[in-house]
């Protein structure tokens, strides 16, 4: 015998069928959400990109990883870190490009695979658009001359390429943002061995955080390459004791150079 429904019975079934039909579009609803909030942060991430691109100077970018490869292939490595530094000259990824004379990109030659990197640029170095070129600068030239090199026979860079107000530390931010350049061109220079001259120069090339006379007694590598921390010439002017030590150091680095 077939039963007749009572009204509470219709009622709840009602309400059953109403709940669940809520249920699944709260669910779509939800996942509607998640598609549009991955959607954001793709656009996010692309204007990011772009907005960086553009404060790093570039006022094109080539789109099509074959065309690219195949432009940058036709250029020489010369042509090529011409390029980044004309790129360089305008960047404004921090504020340090707001109190610059010149960014200080870098000078010498890739051909002997030597790199000696330091800190960031100091007042003369600001003026003239050139690294090492103060007093630290007449120290260094004059350790390269000892090895039997001229200072035009290897490359010379920093960290920072914009000299900080006062000659202060750089900040963690900054050297940061401004590694990119760094990475860039040793990158294109394809260095046998690098010099790390000072502690800021060695944090940034070895990603480790010691002090000046733990970094001498490791054995450093930046992306494989072997890096040679020794004291900047700054300091051995301050400290002209340093010298002895920082002797020892392009000692080996020189041997590194001659086995690498």
């Amino acid at each position: 015998m077939q039963r007749t429904r009572s009204t509470n019975e219709k009622r709840l079934l009602s309400t059953s069928n109403s709940t669940t039909s809520s249920g699944n579009g709260s669910r779509e609803g939800g996942d509607c959400l998640k598609e549009l909030d991955g959607i954001a942060n793709i656009v996010s991430a692309a204007r990011s990109y772009f907005q960086t691109r553009l404060a790093m100077g570039e006022d094109s970018i080539v789109l099509g990883a074959g065309r690219g490869r195949s432009r940058m292939a036709e250029r020489s490595p010369e042509e090529t870190l011409a390029l980044l530094e004309k790129r360089v000259a305008r960047c404004k990824r921090c504020p340090l490009h707001k109190t610059r004379t010149n960014v200080v990109f870098g000078t010498g030659s890739r051909k002997t695979g030597l790199v000696f990197i330091g800190e960031a640029p100091g007042r003369d170095e600001d003026l003239q658009g050139k690294p090492f070129v103060g007093r630290a600068g007449q120290l260094l030239t004059r350790i390269i001359e000892a090895v039997k090199f001229d200072r035009e026979d290897v490359y010379i860079t920093n960290v920072i390429k914009c000299r900080p107000e006062g000659n202060r530390d750089p900040l963690p931010e900054e050297v940061d943002l401004c590694s990119i350049h760094l990475a860039e061109q040793l990158e294109i220079l394809k260095p046998k061995v690098i010099c790390a001259l000072g502690r800021f120069a060695a944090q940034a090339m070895s990603g480790l955080n010691l002090t000046m006379a733990s970094y001498r007694g490791e054995n450093l590598f930046y992306r494989g390459t072997r890096v040679v921390a020794t004291y900047h010439p700054a300091a051995c002017l301050r400290n002209p004791s340093l010298k002895r030590a920082v002797w020892e150091d392009v000692q080996k680095l020189m041997e590194i150079w001659k086995n690498a």
